[in-house]
């Protein structure tokens, strides 16, 4: 009998607005497999900190506090985002703000959050198969991915597409002051101590500047086909 701990991952990484979520999901429900968007768990935990007036500098409360979180991932039949539900109720409105993000970014870099973190990441591996989206998926999280694709894009590029998602959502944003918050999050994410945003050793590296949704998908499909034929 095939155990769960031995269930085939997708790992997808990148930075943020390089198309990682979106392509990840899209695949997951292609694929039949389930879906972990990593990033997401870290907004939460900066979210629910925040909401709980829990100081971002209380790292043993905050690794607590991402240690009792229920999170599920539900795929939407109609091809949006995964509702992300957070002891049974959806959280994910909350998550979609640049606030979040920032928060994310802060709480990521804490060792004790991510060391409660990568438990629960694990947790989500199960037959038949993980997509799994992130910064560290193929470095850190699951190391044995069949397949590692690490997503890039320019900061010019990325900022703009994330500029016409807030906009189609109805958030208020200023595109060169977003641009200004992905550079920085970029640094910070590539600075921290504990797994910095980098391609694993053997990633494959795909630059989505110049692709759109439906090509990026279908060329990370036909990398894990040569993988795992079938």
């Amino acid at each position: 009998m095939i155990v769960a701990a031995k269930a085939p991952v997708l790992a997808i990484d990148g930075p943020g607005g390089s198309g990682k979520g979106t392509v990840g999901q899209i695949l997951a429900q292609r694929l039949g497999w389930h879906f972990l968007d990593s990033g997401a768990l870290y907004r939460v935990v900066g979210v629910v900190a925040t909401r709980e007036r829990v100081s971002l500098e209380d790292r043993p409360a905050l690794a607590r506090l991402a240690t009792s979180m229920d999170i599920r991932f539900v795929p939407r039949t109609d091809g949006g985002a995964a509702a992300v539900l957070l002891h049974g109720g959806d959280i994910g409105d909350q998550l979609r703000t640049e606030e979040s993000g920032k928060l994310a970014s802060i709480v990521a870099a804490i060792p004790e959050v991510r060391s409660a973190l990568l438990q629960k990441q694990h947790s989500f591996r199960r037959l038949p198969g993980l997509v799994a989206d992130g910064r560290d998926m193929g470095s850190t999280v699951f190391p044995d991915a069949i397949l590692k694709v690490y997503l890039s894009a320019s900061p010019e590029v990325r900022a703009e597409r994330r500029y016409k998602q807030l906009i189609d959502k109805g958030f208020d944003v200023n595109l060169p002051r977003l641009l200004d918050e992905i550079r920085e999050r970029d640094a910070r994410d590539a600075g921290r101590a504990v797994s910095p945003l980098k391609p694993a050793q053997d990633a494959c590296i795909l630059d989505t500047s110049q692709l759109d949704i439906s090509g990026v998908v279908e060329r990370v499909y036909g990398l894990l086909l040569q993988r795992r034929p079938g």
